[in-house]
């Protein structure tokens, strides 16, 4: 049972510390939808997800205006996209059409984002993925909510580098297609290795295909309150430190099974997860860098930076799994950069560099995200920085990302402006030394020798 107590402490954790619930993001599976026509495909995906999400924005503004929780997002997530339409896709402009159908479906509906417009290619890629693939930039220049997501690796199975390469050229495409928005289509294009199947959070969600016909995802968010609980504890030792992030996610994921629960219920789709992740914001105070910096670093990436997100990673989901039946997706703490005030701060004070930021990587939630880079870097070291932080994500059996916009016409210095949750960037420099006859050798790098447990 919740108590009074526990009612105040998060009226007030709403008020006055940004706890919100990111996203209730509804996951439906397409495979239904699959046929040898691509036009027939768009018809019947349309109409499954008019149909299944048709009150979903509504029960997301109903629970908010009943428990007092904001609730910021509410997104679609499908099956991906190269599944369903390999049979029937014979172009590049049969996926963009199918993308347009997905977008104007999310639209009718109401949702902020869908995310699915996938492909996962861990070990090669089929003719239909590799289309799929090619047809991303002209897919997110066309639309304005679909989200892409490209799986090239996994424990399991190694990296497959033939895709990582192909996505350097991709990134580069989408945001020259974009160059007149920012390059904004890069923000919704992410590269991931052991990518989860039910992560609610954009833009790399996607449905998979383990998963019901469609379920309930929730992603929880309270950077805000964690800095805020250890500013009470200034100076305490690890214990106390601990103790009190633990204590913390646990109330705060308590709110997200709260909305999880009741979202279920009114829809009558089964609940899935809570992902614990901690995912900032703009809003100041509401930064995973400025919990960084309450630890008593200067700025995230200050020398201990990376022990400090360790320490931070680890209690918040010790905390979470107490509160919640089902924890998943992603679950620990986001360390992008134009979405968090404290993280740009730490860059234009010279403190946080892309390989700091890959560092920290290596315990934390995903991976290198929302990074803006020299519009004139060259696809090869896109992909080698890609390469990079696939590696760390296949060795260390963990979820890793990378979501890189080179901001066409713009340099190391500038600024990048992409509003809203978004934020804003500095473009930060890249390693200028060539990888491109490393890149450039095809095949896959193979699977760990831990990756062999059978």
């Amino acid at each position: 049972m919740i108590n009074i107590y526990e009612v105040n402490e998060t009226n007030n954790m709403i008020e006055k510390d940004n706890l919100d619930v990111r996203t209730i993001t509804l996951g439906l599976s397409l495979l239904d939808c699959a046929d040898n026509d691509i036009d027939r495909i768009c018809d019947k995906v349309y109409e499954k997800i008019t149909h299944r999400a048709q009150n979903l924005v509504k029960t997301g503004e109903e629970i908010s205006r009943e428990y007092g929780i904001p609730i910021v997002n509410k997104r679609i997530s499908v099956t991906p996209v190269s599944l369903i339409a390999g049979q029937a896709a014979k172009s590049s402009d049969d996926f963009v059409k199918l993308a347009k159908r997905l977008d104007k479906a999310a639209k009718a509906v109401g949702v902020n984002f869908l995310g699915g417009y996938s492909a996962l290619v861990n070990k090669g890629m089929t003719p239909a993925e590799e289309l799929m693939i090619r047809s991303i930039p002209d897919a997110l220049s066309s639309t304005d909510i679909v989200c892409s997501s490209v799986n090239v690796g996994s424990t399991r199975d190694g990296i497959n580098m033939d895709a990582v390469r192909l996505m350097g050229d991709v990134i580069l495409e989408t945001a020259s297609k974009t160059a007149d928005n920012d390059c904004l289509g890069c923000a919704k294009l992410v590269v991931f290795t052991n990518a989860p199947d039910d992560n609610p959070f954009m833009a790399g969600a996607f449905h998979g295909v383990t998963m019901p016909d469609a379920v309930i995802n929730v992603g929880v968010s309270g950077p805000g309150v964690v800095r805020y609980a250890l500013s009470k504890i200034h100076g305490a030792d690890f214990e106390t430190l601990c103790e009190t992030v633990k204590t913390t996610a646990c109330k705060i994921t308590r709110v997200g099974q709260l909305v999880a629960k009741e979202a279920s219920r009114m829809l009558n789709i089964p609940f899935g997860i809570v992902d614990l992740s901690l995912a900032p914001t703009p809003a100041i105070g509401d930064s995973v860098a400025d919990i960084l910096c309450e630890m008593g670093l200067e700025h995230a990436g200050a020398p201990g930076t990376t022990a400090a997100l360790a320490l931070l990673n680890d209690q918040v989901k010790k905390g979470g799994v107490m509160a919640s039946s089902y924890v998943g997706g992603l679950s620990g703490a986001f360390i992008p950069v134009s979405e968090d005030q404290g993280m740009i701060d730490a860059v234009e004070a010279g403190a946080l560099t892309i390989e700091k930021l890959e560092a920290m990587t290596c315990v934390c939630s995903v991976g290198l995200d929302m990074i803006a880079i020299p519009g004139d870097t060259k696809a090869t070291t896109i992909s080698g920085i890609i390469a990079d932080e696939m590696a760390i994500g296949m060795i260390n059996q963990k979820t890793t990302a990378v979501r890189l916009i080179p901001v066409i016409g713009k340099g190391v210095g500038d600024r990048v402006e992409f509003g809203g949750l978004l934020g804003y960037a500095p473009i930060m420099p890249v390693n200028a030394f060539s990888c491109d006859d490393f890149v450039n050798r095809t095949g896959r790098i193979p699977a760990p020798i831990h990756s062999f447990k059978n």
